[in-house]
């Protein structure tokens, strides 16, 4: 059977490349406990990108703090690098789930309309443990000592 995103691998491959938190949260949808994650109140400037794929997903200038117990983000790095999907999962509550486009990964939800004073009002609550960050190099000026 062949897939529709360019990384995606066989079940067995992920379960070797990921711990047993990360396969629950990224392949099977789970989620992290609040307040639990690595980067919920990180200020570090850089790129997020998917922890299973390495896939670029967003940038530390769409991060703010929402209080919500999850990193949160007001847009993607691009629309192509994240697909949506109706979630029903929890009765009563229609959501929107993110999943990374090239792997097809759960990383977390999309909430609009909440109030939140960013450029979108949107809230893309994001699981930790589906995101590796990579800190902006320090770019040195002509003449600088590097």
């Amino acid at each position: 059977m062949t897939s529709n995103f360019p990384l995606d691998l066989p079940d067995q491959e992920w379960r070797t490349r990921l711990s047993e938190l990360e396969y629950h949260v990224l392949r099977e949808s789970g989620t992290e406990a609040p307040f639990s994650g690595e980067y919920t109140d990180t200020s570090t400037e850089g790129v997020y990108e998917c922890r299973a794929c390495g896939t670029e997903l967003f940038r530390s200038e769409a991060k703010f703090s929402s209080h919500c117990g999850w990193p949160s983000f007001f847009e993607p790095l691009a629309e192509d690098r994240v697909i949506y999907l109706e979630d029903h999962s929890i009765p009563g509550r229609p959501r929107v789930e993110v999943r990374c486009t090239a792997c097809n990964s759960h990383l977390g939800h999309v909430f609009r309309g909440e109030g939140y004073p960013t450029p979108t009002d949107e809230r893309y609550c994001i699981n930790s443990i589906c995101l590796r960050l990579v800190p902006a190099r320090h770019q040195t000026s002509p003449g600088e000592a590097t």
